[in-house]
C-alpha cells in the first residue's frame, strides 16, 4: 500500500459517504439518534444536521494521516513500515464509512440490527489491522503505545507480536458472535481483551527486563 493507493481508495469512499448521507438528509427527522448502546438501543439525540459529523471525521482523518509522518521525530518516523501505514489507514477510513452507512441504513429503514452490524465491521477491522501490527515499528501514530513500548525496541516488538494474536482472535469472536447473535458482552469482552492485554503485557515485560538490566 501506498499514499497514492491510499489516496485513490480513500477519496472515492470519502465521496460515497457524503452523496449517500446528502440523499437521506432531506427525508430525516429534525432530531435524529446518534448514539446507540451494545444492544443496540438509542441512547444519546442530536440535530439533523449531525449526520455529516462523521463524514467530517473521516475527512479530517484523511487529511491528518499524510501529515503525521512528517511531524515524527526522526527515531520514530514510518519510513520502516509504510505499506502498513497506508493499509491502517484505509482501514480505519473504511471502517468509519462502514459506520456512517449503517448510520443512515438505520435512520432510513430502521429494520437493521445496529450492534450486530456495527459489531460485525469492527470485527473485521480489529483481524484486518491485527493481521500488519507486528510490522508496525516504534512510532506515536499507530500501534500500542504505551509509556513501555515507546521507551524499548523489546518491549514494542514483542508486545506487537502478541497484540497481532489478540487482535486477530478477539476480532474473530466479535464477528462470530455478531453473526451468531450472542450477547453483547461477549464482543465487549473479546474488544477489551484484544486492546488491553497487550497493554498489560508491555508494562510486565518491560519491568522484567529493567530488573535484569536489559530494557
Amino acid at each position: 500500500m501506498t499514499k497514492k493507493r491510499f489516496l485513490w481508495w480513500s477519496i472515492p469512499v470519502l465521496v460515497l459517504v457524503l452523496t449517500a448521507t446528502a440523499l437521506v438528509y432531506r427525508d430525516l427527522p429534525d432530531i435524529i439518534p446518534i448514539h446507540w448502546n451494545a444492544a443496540g438501543e438509542a441512547n444519546g439525540y442530536g440535530a439533523r444536521i449531525t449526520i455529516f459529523l462523521l463524514p467530517l471525521i473521516t475527512g479530517l482523518m484523511m487529511l491528518l494521516w499524510p501529515v503525521l509522518p512528517t511531524v515524527s521525530p526522526d527515531k520514530f518516523r514510518v519510513e520502516g513500515f509504510s505499506d502498513t501505514w497506508w493499509f491502517g489507514g484505509l482501514v480505519m477510513v473504511a471502517l468509519l464509512a462502514y459506520v456512517q452507512g449503517v448510520q443512515l441504513a438505520v435512520l432510513a429503514h430502521g429494520a437493521l440490527d445496529i450492534g450486530r452490524a456495527l459489531l460485525g465491521g469492527i470485527g473485521i477491522a480489529f483481524v484486518l489491522l491485527g493481521n500488519v501490527l507486528g510490522k508496525v515499528k516504534r512510532n506515536f501514530w499507530l500501534g500500542v503505545r504505551t509509556p513501555w513500548t515507546l521507551a524499548s525496541d523489546r518491549v514494542w516488538y514483542s508486545t506487537h507480536r502478541l497484540a497481532g494474536k489478540t487482535m486477530v482472535t478477539g476480532g474473530l469472536v466479535v464477528l462470530a458472535a455478531a453473526l451468531a447473535g450472542l450477547p453483547p458482552y461477549v464482543s465487549t469482552a473479546a474488544l477489551l481483551a484484544g486492546a488491553l492485554v497487550p497493554v498489560v503485557y508491555s508494562l510486565v515485560y518491560y519491568k522484567r527486563l529493567e530488573r535484569a538490566g536489559g530494557a
